[in-house]
């Protein structure tokens, strides 16, 4: 009996062990193949197999930020430790370490130059794309070096390859030259491959230093085919899969392409032309699954897309108008530059825009830590002060003037007209009267005048630049961008500086496209370019928060004393269809008329207008009173539900700050109309639909009143107050 109970034990510990493995291996992703009932354990052991997680389309996220602080964070990589390495350009120009619990702390870097050495003695120029070995080196993108550098676990930086000036040259490393890389990612084996942006090629740097191109003929171009006779249009981010394949986000050209290990250059996916939104159209990040899976970070529309080995392509964030960071799919980013894959399958996503680190998790997967203040290391915390005698307290001092802020045009600061402001409705060339909001703030000028930088900056996207040739042609820096220009271009296209403006003729010899480098600086009142046929700059601020109303800067000269005019306020049906008042008579509304919309035709002027000219408002409201004029509960204040002191992300969202028949002239309608739909909510980034039930409402005469005023503080009085009779 007690050898018996000695073999109960024994087994039961056999099954306890067994029952441990398996719970273990599939929350490790572990799959247990099952064997023979009676096969001994040591056999059955040999049976567990592992195996990764399958990748699936669409997988439900929730999205949170994981450290904040930043100045235009691009790549980003994770070691086995779960620290975040990201590149972070702008004015921080370092290499920036994210601890899992959140904690930023610098790594190498911080003054804008060419220098190798340790902790802040090395200098970087715009860094961009990261990649990292299986030693945890760090391979850096070093864009405005036209150089690859190198920083190890302890934050020595040395150049892997390039002189620092811009050309294409093969050969040994340090006599290598690329032109802006931005892209650079590791093989097995160790081998080091380049995006060379602004040369349109892929580049190899061997083991042994020697660089060579691998694919593209450094004409920009489409063409699929043979590595050399290839053609990319500025590749920005390059990864590679196990067998030595490369896939290429080839940003101009709005398509994901791959370097099969034959040679051969093929089309993954590409942006339909034709589409007014297509899925694909700027793609800048990349990272690869275990099993060919691809996440694409799109900058065009702030999204995150996932490519299958098949070819299909679907949205993982970014699809709708909600901007909330919270479990859905709707979440935008500002601009996606860099995608990490973490071991549990997350993603950890750089906004450049945005200015933070955020990972894209399975929804119900453990928060991201919160976002923690930047410390910098090498500057030790100072030893507490002696605390100071109480002083007298001192008289507040009066709020010191801001200082003049120029404009994009001469006199940078003395008085310019302004023509059209933020949130106004605009159209389309094909006829959508309702197609975006104008998202800044529109400032008068003569064609072929020139536009100037209003303030100084570098170049953040590596697209910074659309449209030549067209009316929309604009320029974007960092935090500023410019519309209705020849960026670069004087009135005869001819370049106004080669150095930072490069021009390229057509096969006829004609200007047909003008590129500008990402890291490029301008300084307050360098030339941007000249006014096209528009006959106006177009001016737009933004923030990490979003496109911001550029009227609170300090433009000298620029005074709003006229009165916003309401010229008709309406209530339409569900239907759409306008309740309509007989000549002199209250409206009469039915208890059962609703839901309804509050539409109010109105529409603003600033000092110094030609008095054709009709400006949006900033913000419209409205409120319902009593017959006697009071208040109803619920409304003593108005419900200012239109405010565009932040701009949604997404242009569909114009529709539900604005009703059908709202236009411009400029884009075919036959009157510049502004009805805002007031019973709509766009303001703070948002927007959302509403409406106002008149069956909340006793039988008995009421008045509607509208709020609407304009970026100064001037509110519309006559014309505000609507009379009608609920019955």
């Amino acid at each position: 009996m007690a050898a018996h109970g000695e073999g109960l034990k024994q087994n039961k510990k056999k099954w306890i062990g067994l029952a441990f493995l398996a719970v273990a291996a599939l929350a490790a992703g572990v799959y247990v193949w099952p064997g023979e009932g009676r096969a001994p354990l040591r056999e059955r052991m040999k049976q567990i197999v592992i195996k990764e997680p399958a990748t699936v389309m669409g997988w439900p996220v929730a999205v949170s930020t994981v450290a904040s602080g930043f100045s235009d964070p691009f790549g980003v990589v994770l070691d086995r430790a779960g620290n975040a390495y990201l590149a972070d350009a702008g004015e921080h120009n370092q290499i920036r370490k994210v601890a899992p619990d959140g904690t930023v702390s610098t790594l190498a870097g911080g003054v804008e130059g060419f220098a190798d050495g340790s902790g802040s003695a090395a200098a970087f120029h715009t860094p961009s794309g990261i990649a990292i070995d299986s030693a945890g080196n760090l391979l850096v993108a070093d864009t405005g070096n036209n150089a690859i550098r190198k920083v190890s676990p302890q934050g020595v930086v040395t150049t892997l390859a390039g002189d620092g000036s811009a050309g294409h040259i093969d050969g040994p490393a340090r006599q290598a030259r690329f032109n802006g890389p931005v892209g650079v990612t590791l093989d097995r084996a160790g081998n080091v491959y380049v995006a060379d942006t602004y040369n349109d090629v892929l580049r190899k740097i061997a083991l042994d230093g020697t660089v060579s191109t691998v694919a593209g003929s450094g004409i920009s171009g489409a063409q699929d085919g043979p590595a050399a006779q290839a053609m990319f249009d500025t590749p920005t981010a390059v990864v590679a899969d196990a067998a030595g394949a490369l896939y290429v986000a080839d940003a101009r050209l709005g398509a994901i392409r791959k370097l099969s290990v034959d040679g051969q250059v093929s089309t993954l996916a590409l942006s339909d032309p034709e589409a007014d939104d297509p899925l694909l159209r700027r793609p800048l990040a990349l990272a690869l699954t275990h099993d060919g899976f691809l996440y694409v970070g799109d900058m065009a529309r702030g999204r995150i897309l996932q490519l299958s080995p098949g070819g299909q392509l679907g949205g993982l964030t970014g699809i709708g108008i909600d901007i909330q960071i919270g479990d859905n799919t709707a979440t935008r980013f500002g601009r996606p530059a860099g995608i990490a894959l973490s071991a549990d399958g997350a993603l950890y996503v750089t906004d450049a825009l945005q200015r933070v680190l955020r990972k894209i998790a399975p929804r119900g997967a453990a928060p991201a830590a919160a976002a923690v203040p930047v410390v910098a290391p090498s500057m030790p915390p100072a030893a507490p002060a002696a605390p100071a005698a109480p002083a007298a307290p001192a008289a507040p001092a009066a709020p010191a003037a801001a200082a003049p802020f120029p404009w994009p045009l001469q006199p940078q600061f003395g008085k310019h007209e302004v023509v059209g402001i933020i949130g106004e409705v605009r159209g389309s060339y094909e006829g959508e009267s309702r197609h975006h909001f104008h998202n800044g703030l529109d400032v008068q000028g003569n064609m072929g005048e020139k536009v100037l930088a209003v303030k100084s900056e570098k170049v953040s996207s590596p697209l910074p630049n659309w449209g030549f040739g067209e009316l929309g042609e604009g320029l974007a820096l960092d935090s500023f961008t410019y519309l209705h220009m020849r960026v670069g271009r004087d009135g005869k296209n001819a370049p106004l500086d080669p150095a930072r403006f490069a021009l390229f003729d057509d096969e006829k010899g004609k200007p047909a496209r003008v590129r500008v480098k990402r890291g490029t600086r301008f300084a307050v009142g360098d030339a941007l370019g000249t006014i096209n046929r528009m006959y106006h700059v177009h001016l737009i601020q933004r923030t990490p928060k979003g496109e911001a109303n550029p009227l609170a800067l300090p433009f000298p000269g620029i005074e709003d004393n006229v009165i916003p005019r309401i010229d008709a306020i309406a209530l339409h049906d569900a239907a759409d269809a306008r309740l309509v008042a007989k000549a002199g008579k209250r409206l009469l509304v039915p208890r059962t008329a609703g839901p309804l919309a509050i539409i109010v035709d109105a529409y603003d002027q600033t000092d110094g207008n030609a008095a054709r000219r009709k400006l949006g408002l900033y913000k419209v409201g409205y409120q319902i009173l009593g017959a006697d004029g009071v208040a109803l509960p619920g409304f003593e204040q108005p419900r200012m539900n239109i405010e565009f002191n932040q701009l949604p992300p997404d242009r569909e969202s114009v529709q539900v700050a604005y009703a059908n028949n709202s236009g411009i002239t400029v884009y075919g309608s036959k009157t510049t109309r502004f009805l805002y739909q007031v019973t709509n909510t766009v303001r703070d980034g948002e927007a959302k639909t509403g409406s106002w039930d008149p069956a909340t409402l006793a039988p008995g005469d009421f008045i509607i009143r509208i709020t609407a005023a304009d970026f100064a503080g001037n509110t519309a009085l006559a014309g505000r107050d609507l009379a009608i009779t609920v019955r």
